[in-house]
C-alpha cells in the first residue's frame, strides 16, 4: 500500500511538473486568447491574430476593439482578457495603478494623426485650419479618447478652436462618418487613413508632429489564460508583427 501511494505521489509531481512547463512555453499555449485592443488598431490586430493562430494551432484569438479608454474602464471593473493594446500611455497607466498588469508594459508602435475627408474632397478642406471653421462639417473623437486627446494638443499648439459638429465615441466611428459622406472631414489617424482605402483621402499637417502616441501593450494579471497572454505580446512585439504595422503606417519605436 505504501509503495502504491508513493508511486501515485510520484506521478501527480511528474505531471504538475510538466503543467508547469506548458504554461511557459509559447510553443506549447492553447485555449482562447482575448484581446482588448485600441479601435485603431482592428486592421492589423485581425491580421497578427490570424497569423498568431496558424503558428498556435491550439489557440484562439478574441478581440474586444474600442476606445482606450472605454477598455481600461471595462479592464478596472473586472472584464475578463488576458491582454491589453491601448493607443495611449494614460490608459495603460490607469490598468497599471489598478494593479491589473503583470509585466511593464511595452510600447510596439506609435501612431500619429490625420485629416480624413470623403473622395474628391467636396468640403474642399486643406488643413488643419479648416477645424476652426464653422462652414465644413466635422467629426472629432471624443477628448477623453486617444484620438481625440491628440487632438486637443494639436489644436492647442496650432491656436486653433476646434467647430466640430459630433464627437465620436472611438477613431473608428469618426472615419465612418467620413466614410458615409456625413461629414466634410474628420480627424483619425494615419492608419486609418490608409485602412479606408480610396473611400477617404488623406491630408497630412505639420502639427500631426507634436501629438504622436505611443501604443503600449502588456500581459493582464486577472488572465485566464497567462501563457497565451504572453505569447501573443511577444508576438506582437517581434520583427514579423513589425513588418505588417509598418505595411500599415505606423511608426516603429
Amino acid at each position: 500500500m505504501k509503495r502504491t501511494l508513493g508511486a501515485i505521489v510520484a506521478a501527480v509531481a511528474v505531471v504538475a511538473g510538466c503543467g508547469s512547463e506548458q504554461a511557459g512555453d509559447p510553443d506549447t499555449v492553447s485555449g482562447t486568447v482575448t484581446v482588448f485592443a485600441a479601435a485603431s488598431l482592428t486592421e492589423t490586430f485581425t491580421e497578427l491574430g490570424a497569423r498568431f493562430e496558424a503558428a498556435h494551432p491550439g489557440v484562439r484569438v478574441v478581440y474586444n476593439f474600442g476606445a482606450s479608454s472605454a477598455l481600461a474602464q471595462q479592464i478596472g471593473q473586472g472584464a475578463p482578457a488576458d491582454v491589453f493594446a491601448s493607443a495611449a500611455p494614460r490608459n495603460m497607466r490607469q490598468v497599471q495603478d489598478g494593479g491589473d498588469v503583470t509585466a511593464a508594459p511595452v510600447t510596439f508602435v506609435r501612431n500619429r494623426l490625420e485629416i480624413a475627408v470623403p473622395a474628391g474632397n467636396p468640403g474642399g478642406i486643406t488643413g488643419l485650419a479648416d477645424f476652426g471653421r464653422t462652414e465644413p462639417k466635422l467629426a472629432l473623437c471624443a477628448e477623453q479618447v486617444p484620438c481625440g486627446a491628440a487632438a486637443a494638443t494639436v489644436f492647442e499648439a496650432a491656436g486653433i478652436t476646434p467647430q466640430p459638429d459630433t464627437r465620436e465615441a472611438d477613431v473608428k466611428a469618426a472615419l465612418t462618418k467620413v466614410t458615409l459622406g456625413e461629414v466634410d472631414a474628420a480627424l483619425v489617424y494615419r492608419t486609418d487613413v490608409r485602412a479606408a482605402g480610396s473611400r477617404v483621402q488623406g491630408i497630412e499637417f505639420p502639427e500631426a508632429a507634436g501629438a504622436v502616441n505611443d501604443y503600449p501593450i502588456a500581459p493582464l494579471s486577472a488572465a485566464p489564460n497567462s501563457a497565451a497572454a504572453a505569447a501573443f505580446v511577444q508576438f506582437v512585439t517581434s520583427e514579423q508583427a513589425g513588418a505588417v504595422f509598418t505595411a500599415a503606417g505606423f511608426e516603429r519605436p
